[in-house]
């Protein structure tokens, strides 16, 4: 349920073809503390109080000198295919040699037993080579982690917003629960307001209201009805209401008091 953060005055005109004003506050729709994923010492902090950012992008990067280093070393063991070019010489080896005794074999040349031989060597060279394969793809995938680890030092936004607090800088430590800064999505913005429980059945989800604002004065928006409570608070008689307005360039700011009007007859 959604809990009164100011005192809310609801004010009903007379006649059912007038509106009714309710006061309200206007919310940033998400509010963000972006941590990390691994702790670590950061390199570089990239964003500061006020900066604009985009879903997805770098916020701060962490040290990550070891995780380079290991990816480098794991790139040249994942790229050489020496080993399985010599398995399969050594196949091709054994295969002609098979080939070989089971010809001198039909000659009368050589015994059954050396063709047997012949044909467990080219056996024995056919695993080698598979083992050497898979080797090869375990390295690779042992460098597809190291990749997504160093893809860890990195923070990055999960939302558009604005950065409303920057709580560390370069050379600071990050914990692993620690937060280095706050962001706030202003567009939608989230309008949240209190009425009367006697006006219950006149609210449904996608009703359209008038949102005044105090900043910029006195200018008029229209949002819809995103969430009612469905627990009324039994002491003040109200239920709580979040209408979403949007907010196209971040133009209205959020924390600031505003007043809501809806349509009590169309309802």
């Amino acid at each position: 349920m959604l809990r009164p953060i100011i005192s809310i005055a609801v004010v009903f005109l007379a006649g059912a073809a007038h509106a009714a004003a309710l006061d309200c506050v206007v919310n940033p729709s998400i509010v963000v503390g972006v941590g990390g994923t691994v702790p670590g010492l950061l390199e570089e902090v990239l964003i500061d109080r006020g900066d604009i950012v985009k879903k997805g992008q770098i916020l701060a990067r962490l040290n990550a000198n070891t995780e380079l280093s290991t990816i480098d070393l794991m790139s040249e063991q994942a790229a050489n295919t020496s080993e399985i070019e010599a398995q399969q010489a050594r196949h091709q080896l054994a295969l002609n040699r098979m080939d070989r005794s089971k010809r001198l074999a039909g000659l009368n040349v050589t015994s059954k037993d050396a063709v047997e031989e012949a044909i467990a060597q080219m056996e024995v060279s056919k695993r080698e080579v598979a083992l050497a394969e898979t080797r090869k793809r375990i390295l690779e995938l042992e460098l597809a982690r190291a990749k997504t680890v160093l893809g860890q030092k990195v923070i990055v936004s999960p939302i558009d917003g604005i950065v409303m607090e920057r709580k560390l800088y370069a050379g600071e430590y990050l914990d692993q629960d620690g937060q280095l800064a706050t962001i706030a999505q202003l567009d939608p913005l989230s309008v949240e307001t209190f009425v009367a429980d006697s006006e219950y059945s006149k609210f449904s989800v996608g009703l359209p209201v008038r949102v005044t604002v105090s900043e910029p004065r006195d200018e008029v928006h229209v949002g819809t009805v995103q969430v009612i409570d469905r627990v009324l608070d039994a002491a003040s008689r109200t239920f709580g209401v979040r209408i979403m307005l949007p907010n196209a360039g971040n133009r209205l700011p959020a924390g600031q008091r505003c007043k809501v009007e809806f349509d009590a007859k169309s309802n």
